[in-house]
């Protein structure tokens, strides 16, 4: 069998010639603005429930961009990069919190660890039982899907801002001007949602910006899972309709192995040789995303407890891994709502 390997320093190096402008990124970052403001401005006076749901796909969309972005799409310089996603249609999350945590997550032989991989679902057993028992019956309703779609934005949001103010209180300078930066971001796009578009902050974030959160969480919800082999833990979904919204990130073991691969050229690296994939994730493979909500709606995937990685002291399998950087993020003691820091 061929050997897919991640993209190399060299190859990155390779990438940085030229002006290396992806243009179906740009292009797709044109429509995803052009969509919200069309359906702000226009649709919104005639059909507003319309307008507030096609600005929740734009929401979508957009998040999916800021994934694009975070990995050095669509030009090789960070901060025209930056640029071109720093309106924060989703309101909730500041672009360089959802950058470091999300590179982290990328540690492939940490995924799941519930201390280590700030996109994880998974609880140790020992935070598990410490948890109240509403929070317990909460967080299992959280591994419905439909549970993550209705329940997954507030606990994110929720336990995401927690651990970001935790670490602004303790003086973490690099999260505080992620915030500042969200903040001036934010402003400005919430006064063209009410002074331009006149629609209500509270009407964009309760339904656009939380439809967002939701769209975005039917793909997260069983992109990993819990497996010996680093590679069993990441999901394929072959096809969907869904797909170019998630900038075929349901391919998203194709995405882990080949992280600075563009959205756009994901399809063809699987259809080259997707026995190959396959054999590589251990089959961890579904047809599509309808497939998964008529097994999971109302029946969790996962347990919410990880099956190895039980204790906060991580005294466990935790210590047979290869040794990584330090984890900063939230802790995980008492019934903290940090069920996953940030949407994948």
């Amino acid at each position: 069998m061929r050997k897919i390997v991640r993209s190399t320093p060299s190859s990155l190096r390779h990438r940085t010639r030229g002006l290396g402008v992806e243009w179906p990124t740009v292009t797709l970052l044109i429509f995803c603005y052009g969509l919200w403001g069309l359906a702000g401005y226009v649709v919104y006076p005639q059909f507003p429930l319309v307008a507030v749901l096609l600005m929740g796909i734009a929401v979508a969309l957009h998040s999916s961009l800021q994934h694009e972005v975070l990995h050095g799409h669509p030009t090789r310089n960070a901060r025209v990069n930056e640029a071109l996603i720093f309106a924060p249609l989703g309101v909730f999350y500041p672009y360089r919190s959802y950058k470091r945590t999300h590179l982290q997550h990328h540690a492939d032989e940490r995924l799941t660890d519930p201390f280590d991989d700030p996109e994880s679902y998974y609880r140790s057993w020992n935070s598990w039982q410490s948890m109240p028992l509403a929070f317990k019956r909460l967080l299992a309703l959280n591994n419905t899907l439909i549970g993550r779609m209705l329940l997954g934005p507030p606990l994110m949001v929720v336990g995401f801002t927690l651990a970001e103010w935790r670490r602004i209180v303790t003086g973490d300078r690099k999260v505080r001007l992620a915030w500042v930066l969200h903040l001036v971001g934010l402003i400005p796009t919430l006064m063209v949602v009410s002074q331009v578009f006149g629609i209500p902050i509270w009407l964009y974030v309760g339904v656009s910006a939380y439809l967002g959160i939701s769209i975005i969480s039917i793909r997260s919800y069983c992109e990993h899972q819990w497996a010996e082999k680093p590679d069993g833990r990441t999901i394929i979904v072959e096809n969907s309709l869904l797909a170019p919204l998630f900038l075929y990130n349901n391919l998203h073991l194709v995405h882990h192995k080949l992280p600075t691969v563009p959205w756009y050229k994901l399809p063809s690296h699987y259809r080259a040789r997707p026995v190959e994939w396959q054999q590589m994730n251990e089959g961890y493979v579904f047809a599509n995303y309808m497939e998964i909500f008529k097994a999971f709606a109302f029946k969790a995937k996962e347990p919410v407890v990880h099956p190895v990685w039980r204790r906060d002291d991580h005294l466990t399998a935790n210590d047979l891994l290869p040794t990584q950087e330090p984890h900063h993020g939230v802790s995980h003691s008492s019934f903290s709502l940090a069920v996953s820091d940030l949407p994948a």
